[in-house]
């Protein structure tokens, strides 16, 4: 009996089990939610929350197809109504979907809702900036005719294939419905190749940068093409010393560092002349006696 209960308990979990979504690389993007985690790969059960790390995270959906959440963006992927219809919505950034669509797909964004009128291939790119400008591209003359609504308003707007408009401000009684911006991921930027320092040696962009600066500023006019040298002219040698100079004794200190030859120094850059020496008492005797001798003998 138990068992039985126990074989009913597991057949009834199973049932009421829900099918994962899609999947994702876990090095590709901080993902929350309902998970279940293999290795590098995480299994999007429900509720689950992308945010994409400094590249854009593909999500292989269960139902065939593919999710492109664009670097640094932030989207989330939940179940919507029965089957394999999904929720899609994005906070921010941008994303890319390559589906065949179901009835209840539904797309979000902050301001607007986005849902099917007819079916099809879905081929869609959508940002959204920070100000709310939503930009849409529903690419494909075999793509689904799409009823987007605002959240705050009765206001419509019906999205038909291969149409590419911009709802400014997320508005859509602000329509430019010939937009020519990208709304999806941009295009990724190819790495600088290593340079060559010496023969048979490659090093970093980073390293070669601050080996040769200003390269590109150079070629803005932003920088001098010669760099501004502060060295001394060639054939003088500089040398930093680290010494202890004493004034007003006799013994020389024996922890101070003697300046090698040919060497210039701060203590030899900054001679003081000295103050003249006061008189000594044999000039003072006489200066006293030539005194009285013009006293007592003024006509001498």
């Amino acid at each position: 009996m138990r068992g039985l209960v126990f074989f009913g308990f597991m057949v009834t979990f199973a049932a009421n089990a829900q099918t994962p979504m899609g999947t994702i690389a876990t090095h590709d993007a901080l993902v929350t939610g309902g998970l279940e985690v293999h290795a590098d790969r995480a299994s999007l059960v429900s509720n689950a929350s992308v945010t994409a790390y400094d590249r854009a995270a593909p999500i292989d959906l269960a139902r065939g197809g593919q999710v492109l959440v664009c670097a640094t963006s932030q989207f989330h992927l939940l179940h919507s109504g029965t089957g394999p219809s999904l929720l899609f919505a994005l906070d921010r950034g941008a994303f890319e979907l390559r589906s065949f669509s179901q009835p209840q797909d539904v797309i979000l964004t902050p301001d607007l809702r986005f849902t099917l009128a007819t079916p099809g291939a879905l081929d869609l790119r959508l940002r959204v900036t920070p100000n709310g400008d939503t930009c849409v591209d529903n690419a494909g003359s075999n793509a689904p005719t799409l009823q987007v609504a605002d959240s705050f308003s009765d206001a419509t707007y019906r999205l038909i294939p291969g149409q590419h408009v911009l709802f400014e401000h997320g508005n859509l009684r602000e329509v430019v419905d010939r937009e020519t911006s990208a709304c999806g991921c941009p295009e990724p930027v190819t790495p600088p190749p290593l340079v060559a320092t010496t023969p048979g040696q490659l090093t970093s962009p980073a390293i070669a940068e601050a080996q040769h600066p200003f390269p590109a500023a150079v070629s803005q006019g932003l920088a001098p093409a010669t760099p501004i040298d502060n060295s001394s002219p060639a054939g003088e040698k500089h040398t930093q010393i680290a010494a202890t100079l004493n004034y007003g004794t006799n013994q020389p200190d024996s922890t101070a560092v003697p300046a090698p030859p040919n060497t210039t120094t701060a203590a030899t850059l900054a001679v003081t002349p000295p103050p003249p020496s006061p008189p000594g008492a044999h000039d003072i005797f006489h200066s006293i006696g030539h005194f009285f001798h013009k006293l007592f003998h003024p006509g001498n």
